[in-house]
């Protein structure tokens, strides 16, 4: 089959959702598909274009299982201005309808939101190219922007709420990454127009990502010596109530044994230092280049996932997994009976605690930091968890089947 791929990253851009989709096309790939990825240039990082991808706006690669055109993002150093942001959006999401329209009839094209605005560039793109639309959900939104308050004008909302329905109706299917996401997207469509809404989890390399020692380089590097390591590792942003770890840190200043690491970066970070400010056990490191995952996660002797209200049931967090894989527990500060909430405590992988709550989550952070033996029971748990079939090549055959499906006009579960 040749599938048209569009998504906001691809590697070597060290995105969480690039390094899933990276991993789904090399898959397919390796199953003999044709596959055209139209993307950005690589810029999460620094929320700029990396050095040595700069100077030219759109480049293309050729490979052997297809090509790659990379577009520039016309990203903000704002991270706070939501219209240069959607400008910027709608500028790259111009210039990859265009790219990703070109070629010859494909027989499946995947698009990935957010950004929103890849769902009509999916749908154009499936238009021209003759082939069904599968539109993947990781955040639902502009229900992540509302709830955490980023989004507030309500002509916006609407208008955003408005493309939401306007792709779920114009796709084939709608991939999403848990149930509480189904159920989210299915609320929003009448029967008449409701494409088929299929669960499809992200995955974790196993192979990969693995149980390494706690006393590595990266502890080293950051003078971090046998203490025990609350980390936090991924982006900082509207959506995670990071001042937890700040009342935690305030909390257990007395306890010289326990530190608290943020390890990322992200447009809630210069708030976040400020209000650390004085405080000797928090640590902050920058985002790290992916080869360096395996030693963040062992580096780590509990992980954080931490939401705020309401936004579990619109967002899953992917990190989740990689720290399960490494053999880690976690703290998740989420909503109760959402789909991280309901992992952690089935598979006895950490403690789950209500989100947004500072004292049970200070409370949780002093019952792992006392019981290194419980910690690694959990550590254990989780990593058999994610050894069960969340594997790269399981997902990978998931979207086969999917694609072959509605090549053959057939019907779906």
């Amino acid at each position: 089959m040749r599938i048209v791929v569009l998504c906001p990253h691809f590697a070597p851009d060290v995105a969480p959702t690039g390094a899933v989709v990276t991993r789904l096309v090399q898959e397919l790939a390796a199953r003999g598909h044709q596959l055209d990825v139209v993307t950005s240039l690589p810029w999460y990082r620094s929320h700029a274009v990396e050095p040595g991808w700069r100077g030219r706006p759109v480049r293309v690669e050729t490979t052997d299982w297809g090509r790659i055109v990379r577009i520039h993002p016309f990203a903000s150093t704002d991270k706070r201005n939501l219209t240069a942001r959607a400008g910027a959006f709608a500028l790259f999401t111009s210039l990859a309808t265009v790219a990703a329209a070109l070629g010859r009839q494909a027989d499946a094209v995947l698009a990935m939101s957010p950004p929103l605005t890849l769902g009509p560039a999916g749908w154009i793109t499936a238009l021209c190219r003759r082939a069904p639309l599968v539109l993947n959900i990781q955040d639902v939104h502009p229900d992540v922007a509302v709830e955490v308050g980023a989004l507030t004008d309500p002509r916006l909302i609407r208008l955003l709420r408005g493309l939401e329905r306007f792709s779920y109706r114009r796709s084939a299917v709608v991939t999403v990454l848990s149930e509480d996401l189904a159920a989210n997207v299915t609320s929003k469509l009448d029967g008449r127009s409701r494409p088929k809404v299929v669960v499809i989890p992200n995955f974790v390399d196993t192979e990969v990502v693995q149980p390494g020692d706690r006393g590595n380089a990266y502890r080293r590097e950051h003078g971090i010596g046998s203490e025990t390591v609350v980390m936090y590792a991924g982006n900082i942003g509207y959506s995670q109530p990071l001042d937890l770890l700040v009342a935690a840190a305030t909390a257990l200043a007395g306890r010289p044994d326990i530190r608290f690491v943020v390890n990322g970066g992200g447009s809630g970070l210069a708030e976040l230092r400020s209000r650390s400010e004085g405080l000797p056990n928090i640590t902050f490191v920058p985002l790290q280049p992916a080869e360096r995952l395996g030693d963040v996660l062992a580096a780590g002797d509990v992980h954080v996932v931490a939401l705020r209200r309401g936004v579990a049931h619109s967002s899953v967090p992917s990190k989740t997994y990689s720290i399960l894989a490494a053999g880690r527990p976690v703290i998740a500060s989420v909503d109760p009976g959402t789909v991280i909430d309901t992992m952690i405590r089935s598979a006895g992988a950490g403690l789950s605690v209500p989100p947004e709550d500072a004292e049970a989550f200070t409370a949780a952070v002093l019952a792992l930091a006392d019981d290194p033996a419980g910690r690694a029971a959990m550590g254990r748990a989780g990593r058999r968890h994610v050894e069960g079939g969340m594997s790269p090549g399981a997902v990978a055959a998931a979207y086969e089947r999917l694609f072959a499906c509605l090549q053959r006009g057939g019907t779906l579960g």
